[in-house]
């Protein structure tokens, strides 16, 4: 990572309080890893608006972008300028009550606006205290199905296509990554992770948009009620939650106990995770990641 951060989306408290950060804007050329990397549909421009955070270019980004905040004990607070990953890779970050601070200078070697954003980040995480994260890693982002479709001209070992991919595919779109790339993102909302990432037929079958909407787990559960399609609804249901109750009256139940509070997490396996009642949801950025993604 560089000494920059991105100069998109600093709506975040921690750019205000209890200190107002200032930052020295500048425009620095595009590096040459984001169009690589980009999975976005539009061309990035060829230059970018950063600011300094610290003299020298020591440090790493703390995430990559795919995922970071797809569970509410998770936010990007900064988005790192970076010669390594994709754009929107986190530069600072928070999981549960762990701050990531992907800077390595010490404070006398930051800008006065950098100095003021990690103090500034310090009293914010006091919040978090005591509250670790909900989620740990399990699976890979279904984001990641795009970005690895578009390197399969380049990587020859077959046990990452086997890992990776399902049967049939690469001999269906070898020699042709945007084409599986458009496979991938044209079914981006029923992609799921079994060994290698899958699209979900069985879901799409059943007229539902998404396997990571509240709406599909309640239309799922109103399912089990149908003779003809209760045994693939309660297979769905078993894939998404984890969970396997004896009755739809129990499903029901817990769907309902639950509704408001319900989230779903690739990271975490592709999975719906129910958040606890009384744990605090932080200030999502997600513009910062999601304009790098998909501007």
């Amino acid at each position: 990572m560089s000494n920059a951060a991105h100069g998109e989306s600093l709506q975040h408290t921690v750019y205000s309080t209890p200190f107002k950060v200032e930052p020295e804007f500048e425009y620095r050329d595009t590096p040459s890893n984001y169009p690589d990397r980009h999975i976005g549909a539009d061309k990035l421009p060829e230059k970018m608006k950063v600011w300094k955070v610290q003299d020298s270019e020591r440090g790493n980004v703390v995430y990559r972008s795919y995922g970071f905040e797809d569970s509410p004990d998770a936010e990007a607070i900064a988005v790192g300028f970076n010669f390594g990953k994709e754009y929107g890779a986190v530069g600072i970050g928070r999981h549960g009550n762990i701050l990531q601070w992907g800077y390595a200078d010490p404070p006398s070697k930051m800008t006065e606006a950098g100095r003021k954003l990690f103090l500034n980040c310090i009293c914010y995480i006091h919040q978090f205290d005591r509250l670790p994260p909900l989620v740990y890693r399990a699976a890979s982002h279904r984001f990641n199905a795009i970005r690895l479709a578009l390197l399969i001209d380049r990587i020859t070992d077959e046990s990452f296509f086997s890992s990776t991919f399902a049967p049939g595919l690469i001999d269906e779109y070898r020699g042709d990554p945007q084409g599986l790339a458009d496979y991938y993102r044209e079914n981006i909302e029923f992609i799921y992770r079994d060994s290698t990432f899958l699209v979900d037929s069985e879901l799409k079958d059943l007229g539902l948009t998404s396997n990571r909407t509240p709406e599909t787990l309640e239309k799922l559960i109103e399912l089990l009620g149908s003779p003809q399609q209760s045994e693939v609804a309660l297979r769905l249901l078993e894939r998404y939650t984890g969970r396997s109750f004896v009755s739809a009256e129990r499903w029901q139940q817990w769907f309902e106990t639950n509704r408001e509070r319900f989230f779903f997490s690739d990271i975490g396996g592709f999975k719906f995770f129910v958040r606890p009642e009384d744990y605090p949801v932080g200030q999502r950025n997600q513009s910062a990641i999601g304009q790098a993604l998909f501007r």
